[in-house]
């Protein structure tokens, strides 16, 4: 498993069941909503690895999601998940899935020509899903040979004020933390 891209640990993890949901909800065979998860996946990782890199209130609250993200589990607010759609389990990165679902939307939008407000329900749908893709990646400790691309390398040890620590993944900072998150055995 330690081959397969970010977007084929979301399809599994997604299922049969809910891949045909998306496929009833988009109009289209099982093929068409696997195409279109992963597109919206794509642009959903570019953007949050685009953001993470960004020296702004955007790039430290990225930051910061990914860093509760591998922090172990059964901690915070993540004790209280249950039945709520798993954003309350997700903390923080439920957040910044939530911010990015509007203009990731309009952009896969525009590339699929699918309407953005169904886009916006896949996304919904796909929020819980990342959520728990990302915390098996982190628990497991996945890690390409290096830092994800165009993420720093780390964490300086001043910080932006705010700013979380850089959680621990492997010996490095925050690129290794994202690649162990997003990156896991891409090529």
């Amino acid at each position: 498993m330690s081959e397969s891209s970010f977007q084929d640990d979301v399809l599994g993890e997604l299922g049969d069941d809910r891949l045909n949901e998306i496929a009833s909800l988009l109009g289209t065979d099982t093929a068409g909503a696997r195409d279109t998860v992963t597109t919206t996946v794509g642009a959903m990782t570019g953007d949050l690895r685009q953001r993470a890199g960004a020296d702004d209130e955007d790039g430290v609250e990225v930051r910061q999601a990914f860093a509760e993200v591998a922090e172990p589990p059964l901690q915070g607010v993540s004790t209280l998940g249950g039945g709520l759609g798993g954003l309350l389990s997700g903390g923080m990165m439920a957040g910044v899935l939530a911010k990015l679902s509007r203009p990731v939307a309009n952009a896969v939008s525009k590339k699929t020509g699918i309407p953005a407000a169904t886009v916006s329900r896949v996304i919904e749908m796909l929020i819980p899903v990342l959520l728990a893709v990302f915390a098996k990646r982190a628990a497991s400790g996945k890690a390409p040979g290096g830092t994800a691309a165009g993420t720093p390398s780390g964490t300086p040890s001043g910080g932006t004020p705010g700013a979380a620590p850089a959680a621990p993944a492997g010996d490095g900072g925050l690129g290794d933390l994202l690649g162990q998150i997003l990156g896991g055995g891409r090529k």
